[in-house]
């Protein structure tokens, strides 16, 4: 058990930090792909 604390602290912590940043990430990508599908109706209106 003791040794199994400083494992979880050293792995424990990028892990959160990772998967926070991809969470991070998701949302603003989801953004860009809704304006990446809308950039043909935007262009159609122009003409």
């Amino acid at each position: 058990m003791q040794e199994f604390i400083p494992l979880l602290s050293e792995v424990g912590f990028p892990i959160v930090v990772t998967l926070f940043l991809l969470h991070r990430i998701e949302a603003k990508l989801d953004t860009v792909v809704q304006s990446i599908q809308g950039l043909p109706d935007r262009m159609n209106e122009k003409v």
